[in-house]
């Protein structure tokens, strides 16, 4: 897969990665929110909803959210949490 280099295209690509993964959690009464992607290709979301206090959010964030947008964009180096 080829590595995107323009910003805009990075954060395009990442927002339908989430998109693939939206429905999942809004179902559970949740939602994500994508905040920024770093200098450094580090993604940052928010959790909204059910997803803020879920005890899985950890894991749903390492094993879902990661996953699923490291496959669509690979230089992503991770994907953290931001909480407010």
């Amino acid at each position: 897969m080829e590595v995107i280099k323009d910003k805009n295209v990075l954060i395009n690509t990442v927002e339908q990665a989430i998109e693939q993964l939206r429905p999942f959690l809004i179902a559970d009464g949740g939602n994500i929110e994508l905040i920024d992607i770093t200098d450094e290709n580090v993604v940052q979301v928010k959790f909204i909803g059910a997803c803020q206090s879920c005890s899985m959010s950890a894991m749903t964030l390492k094993g879902g959210v990661e996953e699923t947008i490291k496959k669509a964009a690979p230089q992503i180096v991770s994907v953290v949490e931001i909480k407010e």
